[in-house]
């Protein structure tokens, strides 16, 4: 196995054939992954809960038949720690990706148990299967930029700053981050058990095509487009490190990678950012009207921002100098690209030839062969 390729992409000669679990296969994020992970030959087992598009759209886990490339489907709850550890047992998958979630700040102030449930609770259910199964793994899992502790200072979260959010999913977020900190250190540190390499990571906001999440920014610009309406947003003065969801899909795979491949490493077992550059992170207003224009003539928005609306932080910024100078991953799009890209499958989305999985990896394709940011 050449190895030696170029370390700022994925290399598909370490995923052909490897048996990789993934959570949260059904949704955004993890759909594209699981499309990733197929265009490179692994073989992929996905536990997770049904498909939820968040209105009557086609979730992209149905729209591309992820379900037909895997290996394995399993639609249960992470509360379901005995299934998910008999799962991960079974798969004798030798890598994991945790993207399974409660993914959305206003419905954790709806649903705060829950959010508590799922994001910190089934974090630790993941956990627990890797330290049942007792079999060497490479883990990353995934929990978010807003686990920071947020002053809204102008320089990026690092990832040694402190953990915390002022609402409940980010806390939650947060709670995953210190469990999977502890497992490490008191499970998969240990020189007399099967090593489990463990990383988590903190991804900006992602945009792609797809995604059909209610209350997320480009979705609700998308729908509105689509039905000729006029788009509202909330909070249009707030800035968040936008990036098209390819960017940190392709810094868990190099994470992984390297989890499985330098284990004598262990700047690997840690926590990692991946976001755009400093001058990438835009307003919402600025990623609408870019939105708007790629979109073309009929796509408008208006400002709807309520007082008394639930807090969201008004800035958000990731430092990626650890990703950059350590893992060797650096950007690839620079947020007009991604905003463009994802416009683009929108836009085309309700055509009677559009082709899901084809333009997916269409786009996953010319990504890989785009040259990095400098």
């Amino acid at each position: 196995m050449n190895l030696d390729l170029d370390r700022s992409k994925p290399n598909p000669e370490f995923w052909r054939g490897r048996e990789v679990l993934v959570t949260g296969h059904t949704g955004f994020k993890g759909s594209w992954l699981c499309l990733w992970l197929a265009q490179m030959g692994a073989r992929i087992h996905g536990y997770a809960l049904p498909p939820d598009a968040g209105g009557p759209e086609t979730p992209l886990f149905a729209a591309a038949g992820v379900q037909n490339l895997l290996a394995t489907h399993c639609e249960a709850d992470l509360r379901q720690a005995g299934r998910l550890a008999k799962l991960w047992r079974d798969s004798g998958a030798t890598v994991l990706f945790h993207l399974a979630a409660q993914p959305l700040v206003r419905e954790s102030y709806r649903q705060p148990y829950e959010t508590f449930e799922v994001n910190a609770l089934g974090t630790a259910a993941v956990l627990e299967a890797l330290r049942q199964a007792g079999r060497p793994a490479a883990a990353v899992l995934v929990t978010t930029d807003k686990c920071y502790e947020n002053p809204e200072e102008v320089w990026g979260r690092r990832e040694t700053d402190p953990l915390g959010g002022h609402d409940l999913y980010s806390a939650s977020k947060a709670a995953a981050e210190l469990a999977a900190a502890a497992y490490r250190r008191s499970f998969f540190s240990s020189p007399d058990r099967p090593p489990v390499r463990l990383a988590t990571a903190r991804a900006g906001n992602v945009i792609g095509g797809g995604d059909w999440a209610a209350e997320r920014l480009v979705p609700d610009l998308a729908r509105a487009f689509l039905a000729g309406q006029t788009a509202e947003l909330r909070n249009p003065q707030a800035v968040r490190p936008w990036q098209h969801v390819l960017e940190p899909l392709a810094g868990y795979l190099l994470l992984a990678e390297r989890l499985w491949t330098e284990p004598e490493r262990n700047d690997w077992t840690s926590a990692w950012n991946f976001g755009p550059e400093p001058a990438e992170a835009w307003p919402v207003r600025r990623l609408a009207e870019a939105f708007a224009d790629a979109w073309g003539p009929g796509a408008a928005w208006r400002d709807l921002s309520t007082p008394g609306a639930p807090f969201e932080a008004a800035f958000l910024h990731l430092s990626i100098d650890k990703a950059r100078r350590v893992l060797g991953w650096k950007p690839r799009l620079n947020t007009q690209t991604a905003v463009q890209w994802t416009a683009d499958w929108y836009k085309n989305s309700n055509k009677h030839n559009f082709n899901a999985i084809n333009v997916c990896q269409t786009q996953i394709s010319t990504y890989i062969n785009t040259p990095v940011v400098n």
